[in-house]
């Protein structure tokens, strides 16, 4: 979720107007939700210091509004707390180690929910020594342009199979 984005869930979260938050953060009363706006729509980018005041409006970490950086802890965790917001992720205890699993499922599209069937069962050929390392990680490097080729070839050779049945 970009920063806009997330200013606006924060936002409506803790029951704000775009006025109210903008003047909270020092716009004047005639431009505060214009700027908000324009920010949440992502037509503007705030910078660090209107982040930190922003978090500071909202009572959160400014981790949360910004776009999270994972490859810190930090980043990483305010990057699940994002998908736990949009999809669902939640985070659960399985035999004593902590386990994300998906709260509501049947909530996702199908084509999501096919994108992790797509990386759960490369993940598991790589697991069973079907696929090396370096092919596991070629398919996740170009993703979806592998699973999208693998679809393509399996629908062509479903129709040359076909026709070659319609001849006999």
């Amino acid at each position: 979720m970009a920063t806009g984005q997330r200013i606006r869930f924060f936002r409506n979260l803790r029951g704000m107007t775009q006025k109210y938050l903008g003047m909270m953060v020092g716009f004047s009363e005639r431009t505060a939700d214009i700027r908000m706006a324009q920010y949440e729509s992502g037509k503007r980018t705030p910078k660090i210091n209107l982040i930190n005041e922003l978090s500071r409006a909202l009572s959160i970490s400014p981790d949360a509004l910004a776009v999270p950086d994972i490859d810190s802890g930090i980043g990483l965790m305010h990057t699940l707390f994002a998908i736990e917001d949009i999809y669902g992720l939640t985070i659960s205890e399985t035999d004593s180690k902590p386990c994300l699993t998906w709260l509501k499922a049947e909530q996702f599209n199908l084509s999501l929910m096919q994108r992790f069937a797509d990386w759960q069962k490369e993940a598991e050929r790589l697991r069973s020594g079907e696929i090396t390392k370096e092919e596991y990680d070629q398919w996740r490097y170009t993703y979806p342009e592998v699973p999208v080729a693998r679809q393509k070839a399996a629908r062509d050779a479903a129709r040359v199979s076909e026709k070659q049945t319609e001849k006999e």
